[in-house]
């Protein structure tokens, strides 16, 4: 919970810093497509993977480094999972993190930008329908993905994200999420 505040306060502090020509600091909000990528199983009962839908919300900042480049980190409040089904039983795991992107912004057109970028995640509740398998905290993915600024201040982003690290050490399982995002530039 440290590093979370720790990491809050450093992405406040440096967007105040920098000058406003160069920094917009805004919100965004949407729905994420959840699922988990990798093995088929856990302690070898073999389970089928679907998709959850949930949501993630939170702050953004874009950095203009060039006409037509700039950085844009997030800290955001995201859920993901899957829902698995199996001969015995199906079960739900639903967990949340604080989700830290770092998105490079490379600007096709004056509104059209394709966005690349790693994620730090940092899980903060887990919503699990079974005992099968803690989950890790640390969670680390690559993200990929359009940005669309609509008018004024108002922007869509398609994102789609794939975890490099397993969820828990006792399944093969790895997040995989793709995102739909509305958001506001003050």
């Amino acid at each position: 919970m440290k590093k979370i505040l720790l990491a809050a306060v450093l992405f406040l502090a440096t967007s105040a810093t920098i000058q406003a020509q160069f920094v917009q600091i805004g919100v965004k909000a949407g729905v994420n497509f959840a699922n988990q990528t990798g093995g088929s199983g856990f302690n070898g009962i073999s389970v089928d993977k679907e998709g959850i839908t949930s949501y993630h919300a939170g702050l953004v900042a874009e950095l203009k480094l060039l006409e037509k480049f700039s950085i844009q980190p997030e800290l955001l409040y995201t859920t993901q999972g899957a829902e698995y089904k199996s001969a015995v039983q199906d079960f739900k795991n639903e967990m949340g993190y604080i989700a830290i992107p770092v998105m490079a912004k490379i600007y096709m057109t004056k509104s059209l930008s394709l966005e690349l970028g790693p994620q730090a995640s940092f899980l903060v509740s887990n919503k699990k329908e079974f005992d099968a398998a803690d989950p890790k905290t640390f969670d680390f993915s690559l993200n990929a993905g359009l940005g669309l600024k609509v008018v004024g201040g108002l922007f869509v982003q398609a994102r789609y994200g794939i975890g490099l690290t397993e969820i828990s050490e006792e399944a093969d399982f790895k997040n995989s999420v793709f995102q739909l995002s509305a958001g506001y530039m003050f």
